[in-house]
Parts: C-alpha cells; sequence; structure tokens
C-alpha cells in the first residue's frame, strides 16, 4: 500500500513544487525531483501541505482507485446518503444509488471502499514524511512555519485514522476497543515500504489522541494559516472534540468543542440561508478554498448536493430532507427556508410514482397551479429549465452563480457542530442545566421562540440534539457515524424515501446488532499487503 502512495505522493510533489519555483525548475528536471528535495526546506513542506489540501476537494486519481469518488466532495453527501438523512427522489443518472442501497460499502471490489481507504492513508504518508523529516532534515521546532507544518501533519494525520477506524472498525461505544480490529497502523512512509497487520481499534484510537495533542501544542506558537483550507488551531480543537466524543469521553470532548469554536461567531439568518458555498462564512473552522483549476466540476460536493448545479444528477433528482425532520421545524424557526415542502413533483421518474404532473401530484388540483409553483422556485433559485423540483426538496446548498457548473467550497467543521457537540456531551454526563444553556445559545439563534429548559431530562435532550444535528448539519456528512455512536438504526418508513429506490437502505438494524455498518477493506488492499489474509476482511 505505501509504495503505491509513496509514488503517487512524488509524482504530486513534482506538479506541486515545479509549478511553484521557478529556480527550482530551472535546475531540476521536474521528472526527476526526489522525495528528499520536496522536503528539503520549509517552504517546500508547505507546498506539500497545499497539496493535502486539495486532495481534500479535488479530482485526484489515487493508487488503488480512480478519480470518481474523489476526496470529501463525494465522501461527505455519501455517507449521508448511506444514512438516509441525504434523500434522493429518484435515480438520476445514477450517481450514489448503490450507496444508498447500502451495495458499496459492502462490497470489498466497489470503487467506494477504495477511494475511501487510499485518501485517507495517501493523506497518512504524506503526513508521516512531514513528520518524521522535521527532525531529520534539522528543522528547529522553535521556529513557527515549522510549528505550523507540524501542527498541520500531526491534525491530518489524526483526522484520517479517526476516518478509516471509525469506518472500518466497530463502534468504540459499542464494541470492545481493546479486541476489536482496526486498521493498519502506519507511522513511517520511506522503502521498503512494507505495509502492517490491523491494529486493534484501542491501538490506532491511542495513536489518534497522542497525534491531535501533539497538533494542538506545536499550534502553539505556529504562524497563522494562510486561510481556512488550512488546518489551524480551532480545527485541531474541533478534530479533538469528535475524537473525545466518539470514545465517550464526555468532558474532553465538551471542552475541546468550546475552544474549537472560539472565534467563530454563529451564522445570522441571511448568511445561513445564502447558500453554504464559501468558507467566508463566520462559522467556518475548517473547508476547503477550491481553486478553479482544482475543481471536480461533475464530481464535486455542489454537483452532489446542491439544487442549482446545472447537472444531470441534480436536473432529474432534487434532494429531500426527512420529512419527519422538517416538520417538526417551528415557523419561528427560519431554518425552516431550508426546504420547500410544497414544491411540485415536477418529474416523471420520481421514485415515489407522483411525479410529471397535477394528476398525480396530491399538493395540486390544477395544472396552471403546479408549473407556475415550478416557474416560481425556478426563478427564485436561478435553477434551469431542466431543472425538476419535488416535495421538501432541500434548499440548503446553493451555488455562487445557479445555474451553472462552477466550482464552490467544501465546508468541512462549522461553529454550530461544535454547539451541538458541547451539549450533546453534557447531556450524556446528566449535566442537564449544562446542555440546556448551550442549546439555549445556539437554538436562540435559531428560533425566535427557543426555548431549551423543556428539555429536562437526558432522555428529552438527547432525542432533540439528535433532531437539531440533523436539521442543522443536514448534507455535511456526519449521519453515518452519529448513527453509529448513538447505536441507532435506519427506517425510512416516515421519511418521504422510497423503498422501491432504495431498498436494503430503506431499513438497516443498529449498528451493535448489524456488522454491515463496518465497511469491507479494499480487495486491493487485502491482495497486496502480505500481513493481511482473507481472515481480516471485515
Amino acid at each position: 500500500m505505501l509504495r503505491k502512495i509513496n509514488l503517487l505522493i512524488i509524482g504530486l510533489l513534482v506538479v506541486l513544487v515545479s509549478g511553484c519555483s521557478e529556480d527550482f525548475l530551472e535546475t531540476t528536471p521536474t521528472d526527476a525531483i526526489a522525495e528528499a528535495d520536496a522536503f528539503a526546506s520549509v517552504d517546500n513542506m508547505f507546498l506539500v501541505l497545499n497539496g493535502l489540501h486539495r486532495v481534500m476537494y479535488a479530482q485526484n486519481p489515487l493508487p488503488g482507485g480512480t478519480s470518481a469518488r474523489s476526496g470529501q466532495s463525494f465522501y461527505i453527501p455519501a455517507l449521508d446518503a448511506m444514512a438516509g438523512t441525504n434523500i434522493h427522489s429518484a435515480p438520476g443518472n445514477g450517481w450514489m444509488t448503490s450507496e444508498l442501497r447500502w451495495l458499496t460499502h459492502t462490497n470489498a471490489n466497489f470503487t467506494t471502499v477504495n477511494n475511501f481507504w487510499y485518501m485517507r492513508y495517501h493523506i497518512i504518508a504524506t503526513s508521516n514524511n512531514l513528520i518524521n523529516l522535521v527532525e531529520a532534515n534539522g528543522f528547529t521546532t522553535a521556529d513557527a512555519d515549522v510549528r505550523n507544518i507540524l501542527g498541520q501533519a500531526y491534525a491530518y494525520r489524526a483526522w484520517a485514522y479517526h476516518q478509516l477506524v471509525s469506518t472500518f472498525g466497530k463502534g468504540y461505544l459499542i464494541g470492545d476497543p481493546a479486541s476489536d480490529a482496526g486498521v493498519p497502523l502506519l507511522l513511517e512512509a520511506g522503502a521498503p515500504y512494507t505495509s502492517e497487520p490491523r491494529s486493534t481499534v484501542q491501538v490506532i484510537y491511542d495513536q489518534i489522541n497522542a497525534d491531535i495533542e501533539n497538533s494542538i501544542s506545536f499550534f502553539d506558537g505556529a504562524s497563522s494559516p494562510d486561510n481556512k483550507s488550512h488546518l489551524s488551531i480551532n480545527a485541531a480543537y474541533g478534530i479533538k472534540a469528535r475524537i473525545d466524543l466518539t470514545q465517550g469521553k464526555w468532558q474532553d470532548a465538551a471542552d475541546a468543542a468550546v475552544l474549537a469554536r472560539s472565534g467563530f461567531p454563529l451564522l445570522d439568518e441571511s448568511d445561513w440561508l445564502s447558500g453554504f458555498n464559501t468558507t467566508e462564512l463566520s462559522e467556518v473552522i475548517w473547508g476547503g478554498t477550491v481553486i478553479d483549476a482544482e475543481t471536480n466540476y461533475f464530481q464535486s460536493y455542489f454537483y452532489f448536493i446542491s439544487p442549482t448545479f446545472n447537472g444531470s444528477q441534480n436536473r432529474t433528482n432534487p434532494k429531500l430532507i426527512d420529512k419527519e425532520v422538517y416538520d417538526a421545524i417551528p415557523s419561528t424557526d427560519f431554518r425552516i427556508n431550508m426546504a420547500l415542502p410544497l414544491a411540485p413533483n415536477t418529474n416523471s421518474s420520481a421514485s415515489n410514482g407522483q411525479g410529471g404532473s397535477y394528476t398525480v401530484d396530491p399538493n395540486y388540483d390544477n395544472e396552471d397551479d403546479f408549473w407556475d409553483a415550478w416557474e416560481e422556485i425556478i426563478t427564485k433559485y436561478g435553477m434551469t429549465t431542466g431543472h425538476n423540483t419535488h416535495p421538501y426538496m432541500a434548499v440548503k446548498f446553493l451555488q455562487k452563480n445557479p445555474g451553472s457548473i462552477d466550482p464552490d467550497d467544501v465546508i468541512y467543521m462549522r461553529a454550530s457542530e461544535m454547539y451541538l457537540i458541547e451539549a450533546e456531551a453534557k447531556a450524556m454526563l446528566s449535566d442537564v442545566t449544562g446542555a440546556q444553556t448551550v442549546l439555549q445559545e445556539f437554538g436562540g439563534s435559531r428560533d425566535s421562540s427557543y426555548d431549551a429548559s423543556i428539555y429536562a431530562s437526558q432522555d428529552a435532550l438527547m432525542e432533540h440534539i439528535k433532531w437539531q444535528r440533523a436539521v442543522e448539519l443536514y448534507g455535511e456528512g456526519f449521519s453515518f457515524h452519529d448513527y453509529i455512536r448513538w447505536d441507532q438504526g435506519i427506517d425510512l418508513t416516515n421519511s418521504g424515501a422510497d423503498d422501491n429506490l432504495y431498498r436494503d437502505g430503506f431499513i438497516q438494524e443498529k449498528p451493535s446488532l448489524n456488522d454491515a455498518w463496518i465497511w469491507k477493506i479494499p480487495q486491493a488492499e487485502i491482495n497486496a499487503n502480505p500481513n493481511l489474509t482473507e481472515a481480516d476482511q471485515n
């Protein structure tokens, strides 16, 4: 595995280093840049980090995978599709249909598992080089830029291992971490590129915990991030809050969440409804500031999530919010405008069989009202005349230039998530008053009539927090792993999803009783890694 990943690192560095340094080009052929040269200076190490920032969202083919299903642009919406929270209204052009039917992560040969695995191990291998070569090259940790590099590298490695062990291993809170199989632990990146056997879930978490603590330590005294694509001390605290939450380290999670959101004020109504298309929003702690030349276009995040993107996936398959979740939003909560419950069902291929005409859409009784409603939506949101609408379609994610294929930023972490992590952690500590206080600050910023005091028990608080996450974080990629943490199954009976479209994804037993929540290890890894056999497969 690491031999393949290091070849990618070197190839990527050829592009990054030669493309950014004219002096380097004058003295070194672009096809002969050695790994040692790429890591030979602090400036070059920042170029390596820039490569990782782009890998998070850009269309970069990875060893063991393809350019399809690239970066977080694919996996954020895919994870919500698998959990049934980002509901598809029709098969569209086929993207993610296999994911929502639970056919891909249960198949060791599928690109979905391959790219998830190899992207994260690529990030780990690159982080290993950055961490190990700082000392080997004699760079001093008293230098603010070196501390920045190490802070980011340790945070990236912690994030990647947390993603891997949470996905390819049994949930920490529902299994036995000391004996459950995790993922291979790789801390070196160099010849002979040997792979490792699976470590236990606990061993991986021990490394994750150490890495994120190292990240926070190095960010103290580090230079400032250039933009929100770069990991920062706030992002490191946010990653720590997520890690602690999945381990049931409730107080640590709450404390880290407070530190993560410091300096990132909650969005007001206007900004919340503006489309979530830029990292410049006040709440965004970490996100991909997309460079036009590096975007995925028809594999971009907004292609999979936005009702305005001009692609066949969007025009024929408006994404929906769960009806039960949406119907619980009070009229005094401005997030009620994140979806359109009475949008006409104009798609004759809609999976619920109620699309294409007022004669089958139960919300309309004449043709004029049906098409007038469609035209009003198309005009308001800037869609094309080829776009369909559907009841309960989400309009949370809107392009800066609607009706185009222009790139937009990808958000990975917001202050809202940190409020909800703190509230959940306090609820699990049975600190009812503390959880209510956090929720009042958060919920009161969304709902003018919000009253957290009505949630007066741990059970009531947790049910409300789950609902708040479903509304606030809709489409941001958290629900699949949330359900594992909560040991919650899937039942889309009253959601608005169609069982013929979703099939196996329509109902799934809770994770503690259902190992299908654990993704298959890529067959390519089993075949190539001498320390893994078929007996190691999930």
